[in-house]
């Protein structure tokens, strides 16, 4: 009887998975991608679209673009995982049965507990939420005066935070709408965690775009009108974006697989097995191990590095034969500020560790690009290049 294999997601980790599992089966097992929506959206441009909403049409890739004509498609949300009878529940009723399981369903935005702040603020985590951004901060631009501008608040300065200010700005800019951004971070520097050099970078093409930043103190309370940060500071807000974490979704919390205890994100090993050798994970959705150090981290790229691989072990596994054993490579970090951009670690510049300007620019254009080609060809990219 032929293998069933089911891959859950259509975000990095699950569109790179369907491809490299393409390449690598030979009528050996029949694939069935599950997704609550029908298209892959390029996650780390989605910010373009608060700028400008028509944007979506480059960085939406219908399924049908990535999947052979063997994988069968199902549009639905995951209501849960029964790995004792290696059934998939879908919230309308249906159930897929598996024999072998890649979950890369990605994250959620985590709110650690924050007094109002999931009830108050937007998130960045698929297209429905870049367009609500836009749709608010238009409205909240247009019910304001130069006098009296709207406030934008921006919770978290790492990469998303970051690239939103940056797009609010540009929108900013463009439109000539009278708006204040602020962008608020718990820790001592923006994109923490980072060296000096691309803080510095980033810190400084923010504040050329008149965003206001502080750092330093977390924020404690939420209301409908209000911030509240530390012990003493209160920032009135008319539009409040959240970007300040990531946690596992509620449909993978009760497997019966190893699991962190606080976010629920499942233990993968270096071949993307879980203790549950039927269940493979990669993506936000695992906390990859890398041989005894941190896990592989929560990006765009290790989830590529990783979907060229977890295919290919997918398919060993259904034959018996050894897993590959995979290592995250850090190629470097490219993020935009509005139309600029600062790239670092990524040795393109001889001699300088972080740079911005044009090639930093089109550094991040041809990353995005590059994707889009993998995932559905040289045309497509062509023609998402310009909006990148």
């Amino acid at each position: 009887m032929t293998e069933q294999v089911v891959v859950l997601g259509s975000g990095y980790a699950g569109a790179g998975a369907i491809r490299s599992l393409e390449d690598a089966l030979h009528g050996e097992a029949d694939v069935t991608w599950i997704s609550d929506v029908d298209y892959h959206l390029v996650l780390h441009e989605s910010h373009r679209c608060i700028r400008d909403p028509s944007v979506q049409e480059k960085i939406t890739i219908p399924v049908e673009e990535i999947m052979g004509d063997a994988t069968t498609f199902m549009q639905g949300e995951v209501a849960s995982v029964d790995t004792d009878e290696r059934v998939v529940h879908l919230d309308g009723g249906e159930d897929v049965a598996y024999d072998y399981l890649l979950v890369g369903i990605g994250s959620r935005t985590a709110f650690f507990g924050i007094e109002g702040l999931e009830e108050h603020a937007h998130t960045l985590k698929g297209l429905d939420d870049a367009l609500g951004i836009h749709e608010d901060i238009g409205r909240a631009s247009r019910e304001a005066t130069r006098t009296d501008p709207a406030e934008v608040v921006i919770g978290g300065a790492g990469l998303s935070g970051i690239q939103t200010a940056g797009e609010i700005a540009e929108y900013r800019d463009d439109q000539g709408a009278p708006l204040s951004i602020t962008l608020v971070e718990g820790l001592d520097e923006i994109f923490p965690g980072n060296d000096d050099s691309v803080q510095t970078a980033l810190r400084k093409r923010l504040e050329e775009r008149d965003v206001s930043i502080m750092t330093g103190e977390f924020i404690g309370k939420v209301d409908e009108e209000t911030v509240y940060i530390g012990e003493d500071t209160e920032l009135d807000y008319d539009v409040l974006v959240w970007t300040g974490g990531i946690t596992g979704r509620d449909a993978v919390r009760d497997m019966d697989v190893d699991k962190d205890e606080r976010n629920y994100r499942l233990k993968a090993g270096q071949t993307f097995q879980t203790d549950d050798g039927r269940v493979f994970a990669i993506g936000d959705a695992a906390l990859i191990d890398q041989n005894g150090n941190d896990p592989a981290p929560p990006t765009a790229q290790a989830a590529w590095q990783a979907a060229e691989v977890v295919g290919e072990n997918i398919v060993r596994a259904i034959r018996n034969e050894p897993l590959k054993r995979w290592r995250f490579e850090d190629k470097g970090t490219v993020i935009s500020v509005g139309e600029d951009a600062v790239a670092h670690d990524v040795y393109v510049v001889p001699f300088k560790d972080t740079f911005g300007g044009l090639p930093a620019r089109t550094l991040k254009k041809a990353i995005a690009a590059r994707w889009i080609r993998d995932v559905a060809g040289t045309g497509r990219a062509a023609s998402a290049w310009s909006d990148m």
